[in-house]
């Protein structure tokens, strides 16, 4: 079982840490990922990921979940992370309807690729609903970032989204988290 512990601390007045306008930064183990979550989400830790929920569950309406994989110090140039979203997917129980296109980007050295595709939630009486999954990697830290949300929601699920995406940094540890990222 892994051990999380939140700590919520006292930021010096020289600090560097940056957030989007409506959002709160979230850092797992002193900067192996960093990403913007929207302000008012409710931020639940599981055994083996982190959970961010629009709304304390059961009431809430979007679902994003963070975990994060350390990988082995060697070139992976030559495995691009489209071609591991296939396998990613490969196995999903709900009745899939349909799967969109493979995106790709890249924000610096963090390379990202994701895949949204719909369901029909038959706990929640045959109920459409989309799912995303994004693969991403930099400093051998790839994560996996999935999202659930009902079509409705859709343009706050979004945006969470793409701000998560937008900010994220992978292999950027903080010395000093009340501080942020200092050049030496």
């Amino acid at each position: 079982m892994a051990d999380w512990i939140k700590d919520e601390l006292t930021l010096r007045d020289d600090h560097t840490w940056r957030a989007k306008a409506g959002c709160k930064i979230f850092v797992a183990d002193r900067g192996a990922l960093r990403l913007d979550y929207p302000e008012t989400w409710v931020v639940i830790p599981s055994e083996n990921s982190i959970n961010f929920h629009d709304r304390q569950p059961p009431d809430d309406d979007i679902h994003m979940e963070v975990s994060i994989m350390r990988l082995p110090p060697i070139d992976w140039a030559g495995l691009p992370l489209r071609d591991l979203i296939p396998s990613a997917v490969h196995g999903d129980e709900r009745d899939i309807q349909w799967r969109g296109e493979i995106q790709e980007q890249r924000h610096g050295e963090v390379e990202i690729a994701w895949l949204e595709s719909m369901f029909i939630d038959r706990q929640q009486g045959e109920r459409e609903a989309r799912t995303r999954l994004c693969l991403a990697r930099g400093a051998n830290i790839q994560p996996i970032i999935t999202m659930e949300y009902w079509p409705e929601d859709r343009e706050r699920a979004v945006k969470a989204w793409d701000d998560a995406l937008d900010s994220l940094e992978l292999g950027m540890y903080i010395e000093d988290p009340t501080k942020g990222h200092t050049l030496h």
